[in-house]
């Protein structure tokens, strides 16, 4: 077990520093402290984007696998619940109305946005068959398409639907030394999560039973939306929307660890970062010198991976 920790930690840094050798910029290690150019470009470009790329997969990962267990589906993350949009158009309203707004009220209006539009989706699900849980997915890409469409109409009447895509399509390139603070936070909420993760397991298991153990159910629940809430705002915020992390990563680590959260969250967090890492990697090498967006590389592989979570799904989910 030391072993393979070792070897993951090996590959987590290895990526790590792949992915600061790239950039258009011209950068070497060997000069960061004889060049001042070259630290500045470490320290204020390089570092920060990294940070914002493992911060952002992993708490994608945690977010989508709470999402699962509050809505007892598998298929389920904050891009097939409506989350995401919510939170966008969130992000809308506040910069029409308060256009004078920092980046963390914006944020906190987009975690308010997040939240109604996560209760919207439970409470339709609520009301769905059980024994097709392929319609919850559908239904909440509807209800994202719903919500998408509003805030498109909205940015298209005020002239703002450039300023609504840097929102929708999720990208790292803009991440500088001081526009990426705010995904700390999701860090901590990833630790709020770890601590609840028997109880999250337990919610999973439905209401009836969770009720019996002595759980209160409605308290997780809310808690758990909260945290959902926050770092979708959080992201969407500051990175704009990524889809499918918080799908494919969960149902991986799922078929090989199972259902308990307080083993398998480092696992999710982890190979959602590293998972994130890669795709980045790989959106900058592409076409390099130019840059294809982490959202269009992830889309790509997530939406096959979904596809063949959906033909291959165990007969239990």
């Amino acid at each position: 077990m030391n072993l393979k920790i070792f070897l993951a930690a090996c590959l987590f840094v290895v990526l790590f520093v792949i992915s600061l050798m790239i950039g258009v910029s011209d950068f070497e290690f060997s000069k960061i402290f004889s060049d001042d150019d070259h630290l500045l470009i470490l320290m204020a470009s390089r570092i920060p984007r990294n940070f914002a790329i493992v911060l952002t997969g992993s708490s994608l990962a945690i977010v989508g696998v709470i999402m699962q267990m509050i809505a007892a589906n598998k298929f389920v993350e904050p891009t097939t619940a409506g989350t995401m949009d919510s939170a966008a158009l969130g992000i809308l309203c506040a910069t029409l109305l308060w256009p004078h707004s920092g980046l963390m009220f914006k944020m906190l209006i987009a975690t308010l946005f997040s939240l109604f539009g996560s209760w919207i989706f439970l409470g339709i699900i609520r009301r769905l068959p059980v024994t097709n849980p392929l319609l919850v997915p559908l239904v909440g890409i509807m209800l994202g398409g719903v919500i998408g469409s509003i805030a498109t109409f909205i940015a298209y009447e005020a002239d703002l639907l450039q300023y609504l895509s840097i929102w929708i399509n999720g990208d790292f390139s803009g991440i500088l030394r001081g526009r990426y603070e705010l995904l700390w936070i999701t860090f901590g909420l990833s630790i709020i999560a770890y601590f609840i993760a028997n109880q999250l397991t337990i919610v999973g298991m439905g209401e009836n039973i969770a009720t019996n153990l002595g759980l209160n159910y409605r308290a997780i629940i809310s808690l758990g939306l909260i945290i959902v809430a926050m770092v979708t705002a959080i992201i969407v915020t500051t990175v704009g929307m990524i889809p499918f992390i918080g799908l494919v990563i969960p149902n991986i680590v799922n078929r090989v660890v199972g259902d308990n959260l307080t083993k398998a969250l480092p696992i999710i967090a982890y190979i959602g970062a590293v998972f994130t890492l890669v795709c980045d990697i790989i959106g900058r090498l592409i076409i390099f010198p130019y840059e294809i967006t982490v959202s269009v590389i992830i889309g790509a592989i997530g939406s096959a991976v979904f596809i063949y979570l959906i033909l291959k799904r165990p007969r239990h989910v």
